[in-house]
């Protein structure tokens, strides 16, 4: 995740999971010249895809995988939050659902992936101190 996307409610990052992290990577590649790198997740890779002309990451391909198998093909977007606990209470109480965490990123933060009252899936994240 960029370190420069810190403001609480802007979107610091947007991952793709879906079950062929591979084509659907050559997908993109070839249709807005991203630049995969790989990401290691253990015993298989995820994608950063990265802006042809800086190399900038600019949003990530996952495999549903791991603590992805639960996801839907689906664009993930990382909301900021100021405290992800008290975040999660709101979710609860508003209607929503947590479906994954509250999970460490270690260094980075934690962070918990929720569906709004209307099904939509997005992650909420609480970045390191």
């Amino acid at each position: 995740m960029p370190e420069n996307k810190r403001e609480t409610g802007s979107i610091a990052w947007m991952d793709l999971t879906v079950p062929d992290a591979e084509k659907i990577r050559d997908f993109y590649s070839r249709v807005v010249d991203w630049n995969p790198s790989e990401v290691s997740m253990g015993d298989y890779s995820d994608f950063n895809m990265n802006l042809p002309d800086s190399g900038q990451a600019v949003t990530g391909v996952c495999h549903a995988r791991g603590v992805n198998a639960d996801l839907p093909p689906v664009w993930l977007i990382y909301i900021i939050v100021e405290n992800l606990d008290k975040s999660l209470d709101q979710v609860r109480q508003l209607g929503g659902k947590i479906n994954t965490g509250p999970k460490s990123m270690g260094d980075h933060g934690r962070y918990a992936v929720i569906r709004d009252p209307a099904g939509a899936w997005s992650a909420l994240f609480e970045p390191a101190k």
